[in-house]
């Protein structure tokens, strides 16, 4: 059995000791060589200059591919195609091309930006005809907020991304394999050749899982949620829980063959890397 590949997310952080966390995780996931990774956008596009600038630093400082997100949000298309030649100087090779969520929040109304883009179909178009980029997409193993419960809208849109160029998609995080292999089934029925890699988020905060979920329409398993609730006082408790969770899932992913597994990192290392060691990855 193959090794899946190996990956890790960074966000921008507000401040100055934010961004010495978020080098200090970088440093200890560089001694494991992950095989990307990725820099987020803040809510609404809120920290779309440090992403450039955080994301063209990564490249340079670890030699380690860098994934950099891009959105809608907030953003013309005339800015897109600055920012997406910024990537391009910095030796950025691959977009993660996301439609993003508005300012207030997923379910909050979309506002388009004038002269901007809508969807994310339209950045994947974009980033193909600009440069020589390499174009990942969202993916909803729990569904996309917006299709209320509609697998097969999801599909389409996945179908569609792919059609226009996509390489490969990167999942919101979720808890149950099944799950994965759902989404994935349905894809390969219709033809589509994309790789679809796990997003894993290692709990190591009850309140930030909970809030999370919201945000991203996840579902949590009841079993789960009342597994971290019966801790949630005990924070060495809930990180050592949170480890066991998503090393069981991840064990049931490889298990089903997926291609790559993506750890929402927080901007903290040492629980992914646990993990990481459990499964054998490096």
């Amino acid at each position: 059995m193959s090794h899946p590949s190996f990956s890790v997310e960074l966000f921008p952080p507000k401040d100055e000791a934010g961004e010495e966390r978020m080098w200090l995780a970088t440093a200890q996931f560089q001694e494991v060589k992950p095989d990307f990774i990725s820099v987020t956008y803040g809510a609404g596009g809120s920290t779309r200059d440090r992403t450039v600038r955080i994301a063209s630093e990564l490249t340079v400082r670890t030699g380690i591919s860098t994934v950099a997100h891009l959105t809608c949000v907030g953003s013309t298309r005339i800015e897109l195609e600055q920012i997406l030649d910024q990537y391009q100087r910095a030796g950025i090779q691959t977009i993660l091309a996301l439609r993003g969520d508005p300012v207030d929040g997923p379910s909050s109304p979309w506002v388009s930006t004038p002269g901007g883009f809508d969807h994310a179909d339209q950045l994947v178009e974009l980033a193909i005809s600009r440069g020589d980029f390499k174009v990942g997409v969202a993916a909803f193993p729990d569904g996309h907020p917006a299709s209320h419960g509609d697998l097969g809208k999801d599909i389409d849109v996945l179908l569609r991304k792919e059609s226009l160029g996509a390489n490969f998609a990167t999942t919101q995080f979720f808890f149950e394999a099944h799950s994965w292999i759902t989404l994935v089934d349905s894809l390969a029925k219709k033809g589509s050749k994309l790789d679809v890699i796990a997003g894993i988020l290692p709990v190591t905060n009850v309140k930030q899982l909970t809030r999370m979920a919201q945000l991203g329409g996840t579902a949590i398993p009841e079993h789960i949620e009342k597994a971290f609730a019966e801790v949630a006082d005990n924070e060495t408790a809930v990180r050592e829980l949170g480890i066991e969770i998503a090393t069981s899932l991840c064990r049931e992913l490889i298990t089903a063959g997926v291609p790559g597994l993506h750890f929402y990192s927080m901007n903290s290392a040492q629980a992914t890397l646990e993990i990481v060691k459990n499964l054998g990855l490096r």
